[in-house]
C-alpha cells in the first residue's frame, strides 16, 4: 500500500498559475497513494505558465464554491504572481485556507503562494519561506521569513521556487504520511 492510500489533497489555483508547482506536486501525490484534485474559483479549465511563457490548460474538478474542506487531507498553493495576486482577495479562498489551518490539516505552499495566507491573516507567529519578493510582505503580517529551499512549521510545508519542488513534495507527502499514521 502506498503512504498516502485514501488521502485527498486539494490544489487551490486560479489562471496563470506557476505550472510546474502544480504539476509536480500533483505527480507526486498521485505516485504516493493521494487522489488530488484542482479547485478554482470557476468551471471549466485553468491555465498555468511556464515562469512567462503560457502553459498548458489543466481541467477545474471543483469549484471552490462546491469544495468543502472537511472533504480533504490537505492543501497546495502554487505560486505564480498572477494566480496568488488574484487568489488572495477572493474572500471564498481565504475561507477555505482558514478551514485547513483551523483543522491543522497540512498546508503546502510555495513561490507566491503565501501572499494567501498573508491576506487570510494566517502567517503571524509562523515561519516560512516563499518567493524572495514576499519576504516583506509576511514579515508586515507578523511572520519570520527565511531563505531556505524547504521550511516545515507545524502543519505548513514552504518552499520558495520550483528548483525547491524536489524538496517540497518529499516534505509535504513526509507530514501528510505522518498524520495519517497518527
Amino acid at each position: 500500500m502506498t503512504p498516502l492510500h485514501d488521502m485527498r489533497i486539494a490544489i487551490l489555483v486560479s489562471d496563470l498559475f506557476e505550472q510546474a508547482e502544480l504539476a509536480s506536486p500533483k505527480q507526486a501525490l498521485e505516485g504516493a497513494g493521494a487522489s488530488v484534485s484542482i479547485i478554482a474559483p470557476r468551471p471549466g479549465s485553468v491555465t498555468g505558465l511556464h515562469h512567462a511563457a503560457k502553459g498548458d490548460t489543466f481541467p477545474v474538478d471543483l469549484t471552490l464554491e462546491a469544495a468543502r474542506s472537511e472533504d480533504f487531507d490537505g492543501l497546495v498553493l502554487p505560486g505564480g504572481v498572477f494566480n496568488a495576486d488574484a487568489l488572495r482577495i477572493v474572500p471564498a479562498a481565504q475561507a477555505f485556507v482558514k478551514a485547513f489551518e483551523r483543522a491543522q490539516k497540512p498546508i503546502a505552499v510555495i513561490c507566491h503562494g503565501p501572499w494567501l495566507m498573508v491576506s487570510a491573516g494566517l502567517v503571524r507567529g509562523r515561519t516560512l519561506t516563499s518567493w524572495p519578493t514576499l519576504q516583506d510582505d509576511i514579515r508586515n503580517a507578523g511572520g519570520m521569513w527565511v531563505d531556505q529551499a524547504v521550511v516545515t512549521d507545524r502543519n505548513w510545508v514552504s518552499s520558495r521556487k520550483p528548483d525547491d519542488l524536489p524538496a517540497f513534495n518529499r516534505t509535504f507527502i513526509d507530514l501528510l504520511a505522518q498524520q495519517a499514521h497518527a
